[in-house]
């Protein structure tokens, strides 16, 4: 075993460059799931840290002991609690201070007329409140609000929106609020919390903008007197609250806070990373089994002669994995560091792009080191590991010939089972998306045809390699020629050199195809079922924004040129002991305004104990019109509605409508999310749409769109996710470039003497440059379409997928101008990826490449 190490050791020493690329693609691969894993732990720690020093001073929070959750929503709506409860808490023994936290939506407008955030994280408003140790937020600059109208808000904000101290805007609450700014605040030391706005007003502005009448708060935060515990405080409450009312410590609070943060973004954003660092590391399988295949090819006659000399086959495999082992270790190690150096950027990156993180050192766990180390030697040495039992079985009598010769791109064998591997991924993907929908059978029927794919990639390499290679004779030449001759010669050597960028681009054109698919999807959900002319809406997801007033609709339907104004309020209700989510509408403005599809039963009759559904849910629920269903409201009341009518589509309508009448008494703080128009017969669209902005402008100014552009504008969120996707996938299609790159560098070393037989009869360095990029180019190509096609397959079944597990219908669509750059960046690339070993071989000498054994 020694001599198997000395002669790995020797070995590595004298073919350091062949080794390179190897090392990068693990480095790459281990350094982006190292950072991943650290930056995750940084966060949860940063985080955590933030809000236990902003919420430091509280010792216990009141709030209301349930909460409604709708499906798709992480945390319930709770029932508000009363303000008077702050008189009965002051007057429990150790209580040294308790004040009431009333919450909100509230946007602020920047300077520039454009709403401040909206974009996923919430948009606070809330009651600044005046004991310092219960407020989460402290008073950086200016002063507290004393009078109606005046506002503190988060530091942050104020910088994105161009906002200071004595400037006047507005708050959108939804109902546009007039406000001074008096002072900036910090939250738990930091500008905001993430991309949170908040805006601290008045309890009087508060409980009147905010809340539904007044007297309610979301919770009640206690402070408790010297030597009393946070438990020992909860428990001193809790005999003294009424019922449906509850405590908790202030450091439960802190960390259902950190939970919510967990769940909602870290945890997925994470995940996020963790599947392109998966992704990275499977192509930098590709090009590390490739290298090591390629170079234990190389040394066939070198192998061989040490079995002549008396090395055992386990001899020969071992120097092999020992090379693997040093190559993987070190690289690994050097990924760890890369990592915490791709935390550390990052951690900085976030906040130049408006995305601040909290402060706080890196926090570096022993599994966010092993994990990422173990992978990384594992990856690699797995990847050497048939190249170096085929390095074992080399016959002592290849010393004696002078080349080999690679069949293994006509194997039957291959190409049947590659057959049979494609023919079952289609069946279970046709059976999983079409037959009997199922996301594992469709999920199981895309990991096999990736495997079909890379299985049969040697034996396809040759027909593609061909075809694509034929316009290189009539317009390179010999040159074009030789190129094509030379990516023909090694089948499964082309087709794993080309694997590796095949999966990028299968898994870039997947994101496309998805992407194109969602955009077409909303357009055609817009298309169907809004029969308006315009659409009034604020620009925001997640949780952002503060809708639309619900008076809007009103004063837009007043106008002249408009036939129907309907806005779209949400509301939320237990119905049947189920949390669902609730439209609040007109119901004789929706069906004109809005396709229902068959409606069953009158949506004029809806009342203040009707409600409508859709056929979907009334199946789901055994509902039918005349039905009696039980809801639960927010403020825990209950009321037994009857089913009045039942219609056929949902998606912009929802499953449940009811009316503002019987929405009015349960209801918080009452908001629109869209209100859409149809114009009067003989109104153009620009007339028209002229008229309500004229109006819109006087309820904080939201965005009113024709339909198409409302489609465009609802699937926006799609582009950011394609862009956040390509820059990830960046790093799969660099390691990729570097396996093609280090495929050809080991190539010309390999054809040395070939190459020097080529310039002594004639051929110039630029026909040689030429030619080894044309080959790249061909690896290139034959690995985009591959991906191309892959991923065009992949997205078919990810849409179909997605269409048998929603109620609404998916679209499928292609995306060609997309789908065109992408193969013209995976063209591009592999001439890029040529580059340098085109210039490597124009370097070298023609006598002593001839000479080279």
């Amino acid at each position: 075993m020694n001599a198997s190490v000395r002669l790995s050791m020797s070995s590595l020493r004298a073919h350091r460059r062949r080794f390179a690329g190897t090392f990068l693609a693990v480095f790459l691969g281990v350094a982006f799931l190292a950072g991943t894993l650290v930056m995750g732990d940084t966060l949860r720690a940063n985080f955590d840290t933030m809000f236990g020093d902003a919420t430091s001073g509280t010792d216990a929070v009141v709030r209301s002991a349930d909460a409604i959750t709708t499906p798709g929503e992480s945390q319930g709506v709770r029932q508000p609690v009363s303000t008077a409860l702050v008189k009965t808490i002051g007057q429990v023994p150790g209580v040294a201070a308790a004040a009431p936290s009333i919450q909100g939506a509230g946007q602020l407008v920047g300077a520039n007329g454009e709403a401040i955030g909206g974009k996923g994280p919430p948009t606070l408003a809330g009651n600044w409140i005046t004991d310092p140790e219960l407020n989460p937020y402290r008073l950086a600059e200016g002063r507290t609000p004393a009078r109606p109208g005046e506002v503190v808000i988060n530091r942050g904000a104020a910088d994105k929106g161009h906002l200071k101290i004595g400037d006047t805007t507005t708050l959108r609450t939804p109902d546009p609020v007039k406000v001074t700014i008096v002072g900036l605040a910090t939250f738990g030391g930091e500008d905001g919390m993430a991309q949170v706005t908040f805006t601290g007003m008045t309890q009087s502005d508060a409980e009147k903008y905010l809340t539904a009448k007044p007297g309610e708060a979301a919770s009640i935060q206690v402070r408790a007197g010297p030597g009393v515990s946070q438990q020992a405080l909860v428990d001193r409450l809790t005999p003294v609250l009424p019922e449906g009312v509850e405590a908790i410590t202030g450091q439960k609070s802190a960390q259902e806070n950190t939970d919510m943060i967990s769940s909602q973004f870290l945890t997925i954003f994470t995940t996020f990373l963790l599947v392109f660092s998966g992704i990275a590391l499977l192509v930098a399988t590709f090009s590390i089994h490739n290298t090591f295949a390629i170079v234990i090819a190389q040394r066939t006659r070198e192998n061989a002669l040490l079995r002549a000399l008396g090395a055992s086959r386990r001899q020969v495999t071992a120097a092999t994995v020992t090379e693997a082992s040093v190559v993987a270790v070190t690289a690994s190690a050097a990924g760890l560091a890369g990592g915490i150096g791709i935390a550390a950027g990052l951690k900085m990156l976030f906040p130049a792009i408006g995305f601040p993180f909290p402060e706080g050192d890196l926090v570096i766990r022993t599994l966010s080191m092993v994990l990422p180390l173990a992978v990384g030697v594992i990856v690699c040495l797995g990847s050497a590991l048939m190249p170096a039992v085929r390095a074992g079985r080399t016959a002592p009598l290849a010393a004696l010939r002078e080349t080999a010769v690679d069949q293994s791109g006509a194997s039957r064998v291959r190409a049947v089972t590659g057959i049979a591997l494609a023919a079952l991924a289609i069946g279970a993907t046709l059976t999983g998306v079409l037959i009997s929908p199922s996301l594992l059978l469709a999920g199981l029927g895309a990991v096999l045809a990736l495997v079909a794919f890379v299985v049969l990639g040697p034996v396809a390499s040759s027909t593609a390699v061909r075809v694509l290679g034929s316009p290189l004779d009539r317009l390179r030449g010999v040159t074009g020629g030789l190129a094509r001759r030379n990516a023909l010669r090694s089948p499964r050597r082309t087709a794993a050199t080309a694997s590796a960028l095949m999966i990028g681009v299968a898994v870039v054109s997947l994101f496309t195809v998805f992407g194109a698919s969602l955009k077409a999807t909303m357009d055609q959900t817009v298309s169907r079922s809004f029969a308006g002319d315009v659409a009034v809406s604020t620009p925001s997801f997640g949780a952002g924004g503060s809708g639309l007033s619900p008076r809007l609709a009103g004063a837009i339907g007043k106008l002249p040129e408009v036939d129907t104004a309907v806005g779209l309020g949400r509301g939320v209700a237990e119905v049947d002991g189920k949390g669902r989510a609730l439209t609040v509408t007109d119901p004789t403005a929706l069906a004109r305004t809005f396709d229902l599809g068959t409606v069953h039963g009158s949506l004029n009759t809806l009342g203040t104990d009707g409600i409508a559904i859709t056929k979907t849910e009334a199946d789901r629920q055994h509902l039918t019109t005349g039905s009696k269903a039980q809801l639960t409201f927010t403020d825990g009341k209950k009321q037994t509605f009857t089913v009045r009518a039942v219609y056929g589509k949902s998606e912009l309508a929802g499953d449940y409508v009811i009316t503002r009448a019987a929405w009015a008494p349960h209801r918080t703080q009452d908001s629109d999310t869209l209100v859409a128009v149809s114009f009067k017969n003989g109104v153009s669209t620009a007339k028209g749409k002229a008229a309500v902005e004229k109006v819109a402008t006087h309820y904080g100014n939201p965005q009113v769109q024709t339909r198409h552009a409302y489609a465009q504008s609802s699937a926006g969120g799609i582009d950011m996710m394609l862009t956040l996707v390509y820059a990830l996938l960046a790093l799969a299609v660099l390691i990729a470039l570097l396996g093609i790159a280090n495929t050809l560098t080991l190539a010309i070393h390999e054809r040395t003497r070939e190459l020097g037989l080529l310039r002594a009869v004639g051929q110039t360095r630029s026909q040689l440059r030429a030619m080894v990029r044309w080959e790249s180019v061909l690896v290139a190509a034959f690995g985009t379409v591959g991906g191309l096609t892959l991923g065009a397959f992949l997205g078919w079944v990810l849409v179909k997928a997605s269409d048998g597990a929603s109620d609404s219908t998916f679209a499928f669509a292609l995306p060609p101008v997309q789908l065109a750059v992408v193969t013209l960046v995976g063209v591009a690339a592999g001439a890029l990826a040529g580059l340098r070993p085109a210039r490597r071989a124009a370097r070298l000498d023609v006598l002593r490449a001839i000479a080279t054994e």
